[in-house]
């Protein structure tokens, strides 16, 4: 089971973060970071970048192409 705790860090000058508070006293193993920060990315380069991700690249098979333009019913957001 994976738990989580919230904070804030700094990157400090080697590129190491600086947590702004204590992990609890009883995590002493390997843990799992995700870093999120405010950045402004340009639209059309964050757009060119998922295009060209291998990822996406069934959406460009034939059998993914299963809707028409008739399809569904308009949104009423009246």
């Amino acid at each position: 089971m994976l738990t989580s705790l919230e904070t804030t860090a700094t990157v400090g000058p080697n590129r190491q973060l600086l947590l702004d508070d204590d992990l609890p006293a009883d995590v002493s193993k390997k843990v799992r970071v995700i870093v999120m920060f405010d950045e402004d990315i340009d639209e059309r380069k964050w757009l060119a970048s998922a295009r060209d991700n291998d990822a996406f690249e069934f959406l460009n098979d034939d059998a993914e192409d299963i809707y028409t333009l008739n399809d569904g019913k308009p949104i009423d957001e009246a």
